[in-house]
């Protein structure tokens, strides 16, 4: 199975750079299943079920959230009516939608997406990420009920999200880190077979504090005060992802590749 997961994607600029870009991307790489990650892309904060809408039309398969689930109120009620849009699995458990599906791409075959918030330098802290991961992958056992598996890792420290990557090890296909908006160099397939990247990058703008426009994070961190609200930063987009390639067999991975394409960290990805 080819596997193709985009990081968060920021703002108005990294909703038109997926719209214009995944369907070209769908048809050339010949994917069969497709992740992105939305929880930004709108205004930078959340994500509104009218641009969730965009972003499966354009070719996503899943749309994964994160902290920023359910900032724009209508996620609240959309995502009850949209099963592929998926929350972190440990989120509170009052909170609406699912952390973890089984989908199926074009030929039918099983893929699990889940997706659990980490603990480490985050604002609150969630339940334990481990413990809700371990019960879905028992759930749902890779090479016997699912043919692929998916873990979002969103938090963030780097330390967290490796000890995830290995707890994971044999039991999922792919596992990706999100939230910190700057791609890794260390794609790799760990020992028992489980691609693992930690940190996807964002959907954006590189000339930016994090996908947002420059001057007002750089006067807060300068100044200490604040003058105006955040907003993301509207130039050229680098679509940064993780593409991987598993046996349908044993639903591990074979081939892993850090993509970045277009804008200022784009990088030639042999596909």
């Amino acid at each position: 199975m080819k596997i193709l997961f985009l990081g968060d994607v920021m703002g108005r600029a990294g909703r038109a750079a997926i719209t214009e870009t995944l369907p070209k991307l769908r048809e050339e790489w010949r994917l069969d299943f497709v992740v992105v990650n939305g929880e930004n892309a709108s205004g930078g904060m959340g994500l509104t079920g009218d641009h969730a809408k965009l972003l499966l039309d354009a070719g996503a398969d899943v749309v994964t959230l994160g902290d920023h689930a359910f900032d724009q109120k209508d996620m609240l009620r959309f995502i009850e009516s949209e099963p592929r849009i998926i929350r972190p699995v440990n989120y509170a458990k009052e909170a609406p939608g699912k952390g973890a599906r089984v989908f199926q791409d074009r030929r039918g075959r099983k893929v699990l997406v889940a997706q659990v918030l980490g603990n480490v330098f985050m604002k609150r802290a969630f339940d334990d990420p481990f413990s809700a991961i371990e019960a879905e992958l028992k759930r749902y056992p890779l090479g016997g009920a699912v043919q692929a598996a998916l873990v979002d890792v969103h938090c963030e420290a780097t330390s967290e999200k490796m000890a995830m990557g290995h707890w994971c090890d044999g039991r999922a296909s792919v596992v990706v880190g999100t939230h910190t908006h700057v791609p890794t160099g260390d794609a790799q397939i760990l020992e028992k077979g489980t691609a693992y990247l930690s940190d996807a990058g964002m959907c954006g703008d590189y000339d930016s504090v994090i996908g947002m426009a420059k001057a007002e994070p750089m006067r807060r961190f300068v100044t200490g005060m604040s003058k105006e609200r955040f907003s993301p930063a509207r130039g050229p987009v680098t679509l940064c992802g993780f593409y991987v390639e598993t046996d349908d067999k044993t639903g591990r991975a074979t081939r892993c590749e850090a993509v970045r394409t277009g804008g200022r960290l784009a990088q030639s990805v042999p596909i």
